[in-house]
């Protein structure tokens, strides 16, 4: 079930799903300690002697309020004659979660409202030896375990505190949990339980008729009872209202603190460019890591998630933050990357939020024989990235203390790291980590990274260092074109594997990862080869259907509904086809093509703005995690493209100003490249 409104703030993270149910709460990692690990924590309504948890029997409108991480959700029951809006926030500096609610009685006759909150936490992951324990300094009830503290309080705007609470077990001897105490309108007080628990806050209101009133509840996340009930004193002196107001201020400061030209693409486009950055943001922990998804059911899919740092992804997510002006994120990953290149100048395959290596299903040992357990195109994609960062923002001091045991490292491991017989990058694992062999997107992603490197090399004065780099990626490029290419396909191929007699054997699949040909620099959009491919590509993997899209390749398997497909149509697959349309485009027709493909992206975006990572061909409804990271980063990068080429058609004649002219710092990727690609391709064509 989707997460379509994540709230966090880099250490506290906390996201509902489609019944406005909360599921996940992250602390004090984004991504790592799930409290509540896809368990229910309900919200609901008493009144004149009926009980409702808020979910299918009300109708929910769940979104954000305009350029924010403050929700506004508009309920309402048509038997219980009710109409709620709820504000939810997590404040932007302290560890709070913060709920406003505004009740509407919508009958002529003055009513007695209760509302309930059901906290269901198994702290650090897991519900052995909880506790749940009425708090009478704060009036609240406190859930805690080793280092974690939960505290969770409310009060009646304009009178008092909580009315009713319980603590009891949960999942034991037939006990459904404490939630079902609340069904009659009445909690027991019960003041402590421990082991597997969960609790229940009430307050309550009386509503004139046809008149409304307001109460709010809270949670606090700590790491010691005396530091929650600090936060708690907090809330009642600032008031919860007041904390939520200035935490919808700072997210506007924040989201609209770059000016690009987003009046010259739709509405559409321009708000969900916005969404995106403010959505990214809720996925990237406060020591740097940026998490791929924090959405947990898809643990029912293979017992794992989502929550994880890939350093590709990662990387691709920096770049679109760096595009966008928000480098200071950036920089934080960089740091965080660099504290965990392995010796030899490679990234495994994903680390958790806090810096230590994370689950895997790469082995060390496959048919007879040690291998590394990497996807190389994770250890290019970062140098990539950081030197994209770098001639954006020329900032010289951070990039010194990375350039050798990150930069040199990583392109010696990627100047070594190679097939013998052919030259390209030796076997690692593919981008969708279902194959190993030389997949075209680790080729393309090498080539960008070695091209990076030596760049870096000639600014830092290494010339014979960054002659050895350009070389090793002409080399690269050459066997690209000798051994992808396959004449037979009339296209490139999207893997080459060597069989045990030594012959390589080219996968005839179609496969949308493809693009990482053309979008790191290997080919030119214009290249015969490369349009073939992307002919083949849109052709073979386009999912003609009520809510149509791209598929990752033929025959997916993955969450995949439809055997008559080739797959479920990706949002990142259609927007790489969108980015290949505008760096080829040579018409105003063929530009539109790619802003008709990204409004189809946004077409696919839930209510609320959360970009999945794919969706139904018939129904549209989001399938896997939601949101991914990656999506909406890759929405940014190609509205980036999408918004230089539209300012370049708009460019003076006369003084050379764009509308983009904050950008024009990129020039300077531009004329680098360009003399760079001329050593690599001999002709430049970038």
């Amino acid at each position: 079930m989707p997460r379509d409104l994540p709230i966090g703030n880099g250490r506290l993270l906390l996201a509902f799903d489609r019944h406005y149910t909360l599921r996940d709460l992250y602390f004090p990692h984004v991504g790592q300690e799930n409290h509540m690990g896809g368990a229910h924590s309900r919200f609901g309504v008493w009144v004149d002697g009926r009980f409702s948890w808020l979910g299918p029997d009300w109708e929910m409108d769940r979104r954000y309020e305009g350029d924010s991480l403050v929700t506004r959700v508009r309920l309402f029951h048509p038997e219980l004659q009710l109409r709620l809006i709820c504000r939810d926030a997590v404040e932007f500096h302290e560890n709070i979660y913060l709920k406003d609610i505004t009740v509407i009685n919508l009958l002529p006759r003055e009513r007695l409202v209760k509302l309930f909150l059901h906290l269901d936490l198994s702290i650090a992951g897991n519900d052995v030896g909880d506790t749940a324990a009425f708090d009478p300094e704060t009036g609240g009830l406190v859930h805690y375990k080793g280092a974690r503290y939960f505290l969770a309080n409310g009060m009646v705007v304009g009178g008092g505190g909580l009315s009713q609470y319980a603590a009891g077990q949960k999942g034991t001897r037939g006990r459904e949990g404490t939630f079902r105490d609340a069904e009659d309108g009445e909690l027991s007080g019960n003041p402590i339980a421990q082991g597997s628990v969960d609790s229940v806050i009430g307050l309550t209101l009386t509503i004139p008729g046809q008149a409304s009133a307001a109460a709010a509840f809270w949670l606090a996340a700590c790491q010691s009872w005396q530091e929650v009930r600090r936060l708690d004193a907090l809330v009642r002196y600032k008031q919860p209202r007041f904390l939520i107001d200035r935490t919808a201020a700072y997210w506007r400061l924040w989201v609209r603190k770059e000016t690009p030209p987003l009046d010259l693409v739709p509405e559409t486009l321009a708000n969900l460019y916005r969404r995106s950055l403010l959505v990214l943001n809720t996925q990237i922990d406060w020591q740097g890591g940026i998490v791929a998804a924090t959405d947990s059911d898809v643990i029912q899919f293979n017992r794992d998630t989502y929550a994880y740092v890939w350093p590709r992804d990662g990387a691709l997510v920096a770049h679109a933050l760096d595009l966008t002006g928000y480098d200071t994120l950036s920089r934080r990953f960089f740091e965080f990357m660099a504290k965990l290149i392995e010796g030899a100048g490679y990234w495994l395959h994903k680390y958790n939020p806090d810096g230590t290596l994370a689950s895997s299903w790469h082995p060390w040992y496959a048919e007879g024989q040690n291998q590394l357990p990497i996807q190389e195109d994770s250890t290019a994609l970062v140098v990539w990235a950081l030197w994209h960062h770098f001639v954006l923002y020329r900032d010289i001091e951070f990039i010194k203390p990375l350039y050798r045991p990150l930069i040199k490292r990583a392109a010696e491991f990627m100047s070594q790291y190679r097939e013998s017989q052919t030259g390209l990058p030796a076997p690692s694992y593919d981008l969708w980590e279902e194959r190993r062999g030389i997949s075209a997107f680790t080729v393309g992603a090498v080539f960008g990274g070695l091209t990076a490197a030596s760049l870096f090399c000639t600014v830092f004065g290494e010339e014979d260092r960054a002659d050895k780099y350009r070389r090793v990626a002409a080399e690269i490029r050459d066997a690209a074109s000798a051994h992808l290419w396959r004449p037979e396909l009339e296209r490139f191929s999207r893997l080459l594997q060597r069989r045990r007699d030594g012959t390589l054997v080219a996968d005839s699949i179609c496969d949308a990862s493809l693009a990482g040909l053309f979008a790191f620099g290997l080919y030119a959009a214009d290249d015969p080869r490369l349009l073939a491919t992307m002919t083949a590509v849109r052709e073979r993997l386009w999912v003609d259907s009520p809510c149509p899209g791209l598929a990752r390749y033929e025959d997916d398997y993955y969450y995949r509904v439809d055997p008559t497909t080739p797959g479920n149509p990706w949002i990142i697959c259609t927007l790489w086809l969108a980015a290949y349309l505008i760096q080829k485009a040579g018409s105003d027709a063929e530009l539109q093509e790619a802003v008709n493909l990204m409004d189809l992206v946004a077409q696919r975006a839930l209510p609320s703005g959360v970009l999945p990572e794919q969706y139904h061909p018939h129904t549209g409804e989001a399938l896997s995690v939601s949101p991914l990271t990656w999506s909406h980063a890759a929405f940014l990068i190609t509205m980036h493209a999408l918004l230089r080429r539209l300012a370049q058609q708009r460019t003076c004649p006369t003084c050379g100003i764009t509308p983009l002219g904050y950008l024009r710092r990129e020039d300077w990727i531009d004329q680098l490249y360009a003399d760079t690609c001329s050593s690599i391709h001999g002709t430049c064509k970038l």
